[in-house]
């Protein structure tokens, strides 16, 4: 694909289809259209004002509104206005421009394209099996084209890309009808089965004439030879060329391309290119799928048809067995044996059992008592009373010990005062929770801008670091301790 001016400048033309006054501009368009269809391709704006005028929703209209709206659409290049100066008798009346107006090129086209798509409910595709044998004929003229004149070859190319383009178009939107979710739907329905058989006999029909018709095209396509094509798409070209045209901004290469492409579409349609399979190959499969997806869904809705069928049957023999028995108890025991237990409940506890035997049966067991809680939003289970017990005793042994303990401990920590201060590159080697406690203090006073801090017992303290500023190693019980060389210092 390549991007170009044409391909990324924004389409004026289209405005009208979605602007504000949408529905005052499609209408004008649409008479212009008409119109131009009839041959009468100028139009003055008394014309187009008298035709909307006989509407009753043109009935406020105004011959100002009529020239507002063809000014708008002379401004998106939707008419082409050209000042009639015939009926010009004075100066006044020239410069009035009585203008006619024209309808665009691309205004027809796109009008084309709208009237189609109103009807698109209305069309629908089709597989034409003729196509296909059209080609095929077109195709075998091939080898002779090389000695016509240009005029004729340009007949037999145009001929040979209507139907292939016809071809190409109609495929692709037929199947994407049957592919649709509507067809699906449609599918499902016991209506389907009426014309079943016809709409299958109908894609054989298509299938068994691209079968006979495809190898035979890719016979011909594959005997033509290099030479040969070369000499019939210049002469295509020549031809094309040939053609006068008003548009001036059409390159020779273009055209040249156009062709090109063309051909080389064809080809792809029926031989694939480069390992991948063709479309012919894949419209083939593609038929024959929805062939057996249409059988699949009427098999299935036969079977529900003869399924509703047989049960209903099935339910009157039912009816007549309960209608048979003697009494309730026996109409329990029927109902028990033909829809089964009713509002059963399978309770499953992980429990142990007394025995490991297999041949131990449920009544032969002790029975396990569950307790079962209410399910319920606000349930709350009863809270027991229990008396306070005193354990005055018991908290103060356990206190006494542990100021025993931490005694115990300050004393230990004091034996490592020397004048005042603990200097931790002079101390000996140390237990773990002495080195805890140090650290402690050690951190406390760290986080404080002025380094001092106080320990448990209220001693007050500041941290100074070692005039060496270097590091020490801290021997423990438990291992080394690598730090900086700190001094904590009593006051």
């Amino acid at each position: 694909m390549e991007i170009n001016i044409s391909l990324t400048k924004q389409i004026d033309e289209a405005r009208y289809l979605t602007a504000d006054n949408a529905w005052r501009y499609r209408v004008i368009l649409r008479y212009f259209y008409l119109e131009y269809e009839k041959m009468s391709y100028y139009m003055y704006k008394e014309d187009v004002f008298e035709e909307l005028k006989k509407h009753p929703e043109f009935s406020q209209y105004t011959m100002d509104n009529c020239k507002q709206d063809l000014d708008v659409l002379v401004s998106w290049k939707n008419l082409i206005p050209v000042q009639d100066t015939s009926k010009a008798a004075t100066v006044e009346e020239f410069k009035n421009k009585q203008f006619r107006y024209q309808l665009s090129e691309y205004s027809v086209e796109i009008e084309r394209m709208a009237i189609r798509l109103e009807n698109l409910h209305i069309e629908s595709a089709s597989l034409e099996p003729s196509l296909l044998e059209r080609i095929k004929q077109e195709l075998r003229k091939f080898n002779s084209m090389a000695d016509k004149d240009e005029r004729e070859v340009g007949m037999w190319w145009s001929s040979l890309n209507s139907d292939f383009r016809r071809l190409n178009q109609n495929y692709q939107d037929y199947i994407r009808e049957l592919y649709g979710a509507k067809a699906d739907e449609l599918m499902r329905t016991n209506e389907f089965l009426v014309f079943k058989d016809k709409f299958i006999d109908y894609l054989r029909d298509f299938v068994k004439t691209l079968q006979n018709n495809s190898y035979a095209i890719e016979e011909i396509i594959r005997s033509i030879d290099k030479t040969t094509e070369k000499i019939v798409m210049d002469k295509v070209f020549e031809y094309e060329k040939s053609i006068p045209r008003l548009d001036f901004n059409i390159s020779l290469e273009a055209v040249r391309e156009s062709i090109n492409g063309r051909w080389k579409n064809l080809k792809y349609w029926f031989l694939g290119d480069e390992g991948r399979q063709s479309e012919s190959a894949k419209l083939f499969d593609i038929t024959n799928e929805i062939i057996r997806k249409i059988t699949r869904f009427a098999f299935q809705i036969s079977e529900t048809m003869n399924a509703a069928a047989n049960r209903k049957e099935e339910y009157k023999k039912l009816c007549q067995m309960f209608l048979n028995c003697k009494d309730i108890k026996e109409a329990h025991k029927l109902s028990a044996t033909v829809f089964g237990i009713f509002n059963t409940r399978h309770i499953k506890y992980d429990f142990e059992r007394k025995t490991e035997s297999i041949n131990s049966g449920v009544y032969d067991e002790e029975p396990c008592v569950i307790t079962i809680k209410p399910r319920i939003r606000n349930y709350r289970e009863k809270s027991q009373r229990s008396v306070i017990v005193s354990r005055k005793e018991e908290k103060e042994r356990l206190l006494q010990s542990l100021i025993e303990k931490r005694q115990e401990e300050q004393s230990i920590i004091e034996s490592y005062i020397k004048d005042g201060k603990i200097d931790f590159a002079s101390l000996p080697i140390i237990d773990a929770h002495v080195r805890a406690a140090f650290l402690r203090w050690l951190g406390k006073g760290l986080i404080n801008a002025d380094k001092k801090a106080k320990t448990e017992d209220g001693r007050v303290y500041h941290i100074i670091e070692a005039e060496d500023s270097g590091r020490c190693v801290l021997e423990c019980t438990d291992g080394s301790f690598e730090m900086p060389h700190y001094i904590i210092v009593f006051e």
